[in-house]
């Protein structure tokens, strides 16, 4: 500090934010300062106001606002009047006391004081405003408890009163026709948001004054002061570029309107207030843009935080209105954001970074911010050692990355370090830098190529440490979906085995699907699921508690969200590639919630929940539980879903079971009924046809199909391929079931046989390579061809065998090659 202090001794000019920073300000001894202006100064207090103002004397302006400065009363303001003798402009928000006292201290020792702002105030005395006859501009937007009656009266005696804003007050017609009639100097006045005049439109009648208002068009009235302007939208920069600016009164004029139109819209934005869409985008959309182009940073700020707050219709999921953003596009404010973000003011850079990451949740806009070099200004902003500002760029790069169109720019521009040194950098204390950076990470590592970035980046560590550490909800959802994502993509890349590896990662993960936020017990259940991908990872899960708690998660979410679902079967069918895992997971209790799941609403959760069962009851044990808990019944209901893949592994799972049983009432469990259970037997193996036969091609009807011709092959076997079976990866036993079930007495389990060899041995499969090694070491061809030549097999069984004898010999040849 000492040798900052050396270099201010010229300084006239100090803005501060964060009343953390006011006992600097007596350190830096700028004995020529002039104007000190401060935001966030919540706890600024009378005795450190005072201290401040006693070291600098010769203060011709203080403002301190937007933010209510609520320690600071009566007392401080006397302080002001005591010290500052040279006051010129005085601007204060929030204060609860403004007295008589007070005031009329300001009045008689501040003889130069002209600009006066209590804004968002209480208790004002109106009596004692009068006293100070210098006054040209006046602004108590917001503040209540204003004696209107009384302001009526005296605020006449304003003589030199030039500006007016009662915006955001109740003023009441008749006392606010008294002012405007009887101040013959005043020029402007802001009504914006004045409900009680609103009622009144009459009132509106300028008197020869300009009203500013909801009900008048701004540019137009202020153009009458510009009788040479060609257009009433470029009145502003007519007037910063025009010839008039030798006109010192009319710039202090203008200023003053930048200044109280800023404040005004940035409340009104802030309020969400209903039954302005029209005024948005007539005007106020043009007002904040042409704001930004003000010479006055606060304004500049305050336009710009308007901005990213006016369009936002939906807080929480920060959803944005497409009109007003359509106003802020074509009104060049892509540029002009851009251009304060590349601002060395970081008040600037936190304004325009708020608005370009709000904004960019549309997107036309964050094509157009791409577009304009955005990305490389986000990623720049994102190592920012201001917090905020960091936090703002990394949501605008959690927005923009949300689609596919703008990742790779994101990784060209080197924001994925980026986002990953942000959660090393902020381990604690910010929360949203925190959920924000991994949000962009989780949709970066969505995609093999940017996940593979984000590992070789360190991510890996960064997020797991994050989701071992922070308790806060949203960093925890984004966390764990940033494991999920970078573990979601199988075996083509090594991110499954180093996630794995993390210390921690499998006990807090488990610790995490017992939240009680569905969003994080999914991403949670989600993440488990794609490591139990690997065999040790597997193990771990386990050893770690996982069966009891993942079988705990689907018992308790038959009514959640599908998502959450999906993630609870996913994980349980992961693991139960296991034998030992399966049996587990059957013991614990998993069959009946997952037979609970089959029966949701979701098509995806029929997929998944049928999955798992079908290889759960791959072992007798939990094949007997599923009967025993009436899951035959869901099974055959599941036959007939919309889903191609629920239907597949539905019918595996009854083929499963029906192939394993030794008599025609070991499927009912503990039922004594033969007749029943061979009832139930009948209509499985019916609705088991039925269903697989949906799949066969209208070539499969004739005769022909037994040619099988490689085109004919290739017909069948494309019109009945699930592309999602091809995902997935079978054991030996699991082949040589399959085999085995070809020589079954059922005809319905030997189509299904052939079927399911038809899917796991398709060309394009990532697994197809590997079962066809499979079959071939189990001899199977043999019974292939046995089953193709079967005179007495249905003829869809013959044409799907011989489609796998030729999946197997195109494969064969592929690799040989």
């Amino acid at each position: 500090m000492e040798g900052l202090a050396s270099r201010c001794s010229n300084l006239q000019k100090l803005r501060f934010r964060g009343s953390a920073n006011t006992d600097s300000l007596v350190s830096i001894r700028a004995n020529n300062l002039k104007e000190l202006s401060g935001d966030f100064c919540k706890v600024l207090s009378d005795s450190t106001l005072t201290l401040i103002v006693t070291y600098y004397k010769l203060l011709e302006s203080i403002q301190l606002g937007p933010d209510s400065c609520e320690m600071i009363t009566s007392d401080g303001l006397y302080s002001i009047a005591i010290y500052c003798p040279n006051l010129k402009k005085l601007r204060l928000s929030g204060i609860s006391d403004v007295s008589y006292q007070a005031i009329r201290a300001l009045a008689d020792r501040c003889p130069n004081l002209h600009d006066i702002g209590f804004i968002d105030c209480l208790n004002i005395s109106t009596t004692s405003l009068a006293s100070v006859v210098q006054l040209r501009f006046l602004s108590v937007a917001g503040t209540t408890d204003i004696d209107w009656d009384s302001a009526g009266e005296n605020w006449t005696s304003l003589q030199y009163l030039e500006g007016l804003d009662v915006s955001r007050t109740d003023v009441d017609p008749e006392n606010f026709t008294r002012l405007v009639e009887s101040i013959d100097s005043l020029k402007v006045v802001c009504t914006f948001n004045c409900p009680v005049l609103e009622e009144d439109p009459a009132v509106y009648n300028s008197h020869g004054k300009m009203m500013l208002g909801f009900s008048n068009d701004t540019f137009k009235v202020l153009s009458s002061m510009f009788p040479g302007t060609k257009s009433e939208q470029a009145v502003f920069s007519d007037w910063r570029n025009g010839s008039n600016k030798n006109d010192a009164n009319l710039d202090i004029l203008m200023m003053w309107v930048e200044w109280i139109l800023s404040h005004a819209l940035l409340c009104i934005a802030e309020a969400n207030l209903t039954g302005l869409d029209q005024f948005w985008l007539d005007q106020g959309a043009d007002l904040l843009l042409t704001l930004l182009q003000s010479s006055q940073d606060d304004v500049q700020e305050w336009a710009a935080t308007g901005l990213a707050t006016f369009a936002v219709v939906n807080d929480i999921s920060i959803k944005v209105d497409a009109g007003r953003v359509k106003a802020v596009r074509k009104g060049g404010g892509v540029q002009l954001l851009l251009r304060l973000a590349r601002s060395l003011n970081e008040g600037l850079q936190l304004g325009a970074t708020k608005a370009i990451s709000n904004l960019s949740t549309n997107p036309a806009f964050a094509r157009s911010v791409a577009g304009e070099g955005g990305i490389t200004v986000l990623a720049s902003l994102a190592k920012s050692t201001n917090r905020f500002v960091a936090e703002e760029a990394a949501g605008g790069l959690w927005n923009l990355s949300a689609g596919d169109k703008h990742k790779g720019a994101i990784f060209n521009a080197g924001a994925i370090k980026s986002l990953v040194d942000l959660i090393i950098k902020w381990p604690r204390g910010g929360h949203r830098v925190l959920e924000r950076a991994a949000g962009a990470l989780a949709n970066l590592a969505a995609d093999e190529k940017y996940s593979m970035e984000v590992a070789a980046v360190g991510g890996i560590s960064a997020v797991v440490t994050l989701a071992c550490t922070c308790k806060h909800r949203g960093v925890q959802e984004q966390a764990t979906r940033v494991l999920a994502n970078l573990t979601g993509h199988g075996d083509s890349n090594t991110n499954i085995v180093m996630v794995g590896q993390e210390d921690g990662v499998i006990d807090v993960l488990i610790l995490l699907i017992r939240s009680q936020h569905d969003a994080v017990r999914q991403e949670a259940a989600i993440a488990l699921w794609h490591l139990s991908g690997d065999a040790r990872n597997r193990e771990r899960i386990v050893l770690a508690g996982g069966v009891e708690a993942l079988v705990a998660l689907a018992q308790s979410c038959v009514y959640a969200s599908p998502h959450l679902q999906e993630g609870a079967a996913g994980a349980l069918w992961a693991l139960s590639v296991s034998e030992a895992n399966s049996i587990a997971i059957g013991r614990e209790g998993g069959i009946t919630a997952l037979i609970a799941l089959a029966q949701s609403p979701s098509e995806n959760v029929h997929e998944i929940a049928a999955g798992a069962l079908s290889s759960l009851v791959f072992n007798p044990e939990n094949a007997l539980r599923l009967v025993e808990d009436g899951g035959i019944f869901v099974l055959i209901s599941r036959l007939s879903s919309i889903s191609k893949l629920a239907r597949f592994m539905a019918a595996l799972a009854l083929a499963y079971i029906y192939d394993g049983r030794k008599d025609e009432r070991a499927p009912v469990g503990s039922s004594t009924n033969g007749r029943s259970n061979r009832i139930i037997l009948c209509t499985a193996m019916t609705q088991i046809q039925k269903s697989l036969l949906s799949f066969a091609h209208p070539l499969m009807s004739c005769s022909t199909a037994l040619s099988a011709t490689p085109a004919v092959v290739a017909q069948v076997t494309e019109f009945a391929r699930i592309p999602e079976v091809g995902q997935l990866r079978c054991s030996q036993a699991e082949i040589g079931r399959f085999v085995s079930m070809l020589r079954h007495q059922y005809r319905q389990l030997k189509l299904c046989a052939a079927f399911a060899l038809l899917q796991f041995t398709a060309p394009g499969g990532r697994h197809a390579p590997h079962h066809v090694n499979l079959l071939q070491a189990s001899g199977a061809a043999r019974a292939l061809r046995v089953t193709a030549a079967a005179i007495s097999a249905p003829l869809e069984t013959r044409v799907f065998a011989k489609c796998v004898l030729r999946n197997m010999e195109y494969l064969q040849t592929d690799t040989s090659t």
